[in-house]
C-alpha cells in the first residue's frame, strides 16, 4: 500500500501486478527470490523490492507534493521495526507464539509518539501528508483494525483522527482498488 501511495503521489505510472501470496508466480520469484511484496522492476532490470525503498525511488524522481521533506528515517525505521515486530505478534500470536496482549501493549507505547506529534497538527510534520505519514499509516491501520472498537477506545485522539484521514482521503481510494490477480503466462 504505500508504495502504491509514493507511486500515485509521484505521477510515474508503473504496470500494477496482483499476487496471491501463497501461489507466487515464478517470474516474481525470478525477479525477487526472498518472495516478498511488493517488487518493483526497472526498465533497465533493477529491482526494488523493499516498499519503503520504493517509495524514495519514485519521489527521488517526481515529488510534487514535497513528501521527501518529511522523510523521518528514524521514525520509518522504528516503525518498520520493533512496531512491525509487535504488529504481527499481536496480529498473530499463534503464529508467533506469543502473548498478542503483551505485544498490543508494547504497539500502543510507541503509538503514543505518534499521538504526541499529532495532538496539535493534522500529520507528523505539520500541515502536509509526508513520506514519514504514509510509511507509517498502513501499520498503524493493521494495527487499529485487530479490534477497531477496542482501539477506538484508547486515548490518542490525534492519531485516530490522522487515521480517520487517511482513510477517508481520495488517494487512499486509489491506491486501494481491488485488481484482478496477474497469471504469468
Amino acid at each position: 500500500m504505500r508504495a502504491r501511495l509514493a507511486l500515485a503521489v509521484s505521477g510515474i505510472e508503473v504496470e500494477t501486478r496482483e499476487v496471491k501470496l501463497r501461489d507466487k508466480p515464478a517470474a516474481m520469484l525470478a525477479a525477487s527470490p526472498k518472495g516478498t511484496v511488493p517488487v518493483l522492476v526497472l526498465a533497465d532490470d533493477i529491482v526494488i523490492d523493499e516498499s519503503i525503498d520504493i517509495m524514495r525511488w519514485a519521489l527521488a524522481a517526481n515529488d510534487p507534493e514535497r513528501w521527501l521533506d518529511g522523510d523521518d528515517a528514524a521514525l520509518i525505521a522504528a516503525n518498520d521495526g520493533a512496531f512491525k515486530a509487535h504488529l504481527d505478534r499481536y496480529k498473530y500470536p499463534d503464529r508467533f507464539a506469543a502473548d498478542g496482549i503483551d505485544h498490543r501493549a508494547a504497539g500502543v507505547a510507541m503509538l503514543r509518539e505518534l499521538e504526541r506529534r499529532l495532538a496539535e497538527k493534522p500529520f507528523l510534520y505539520g500541515e502536509r501528508r509526508t513520506l514519514a505519514d504514509a510509511a507509517v499509516m498502513p501499520f498503524v491501520r493493521q494495527f487499529a483494525a485487530v479490534d477497531r472498537r477496542w482501539f477506538d477506545g484508547l486515548p490518542l485522539p490525534g492519531l485516530r483522527r490522522w487515521l480517520d484521514a487517511w482513510l477517508a482521503s481520495d488517494l487512499f481510494a486509489a491506491v486501494m482498488v481491488r485488481r484482478e490477480v496477474w497469471i504469468s503466462s
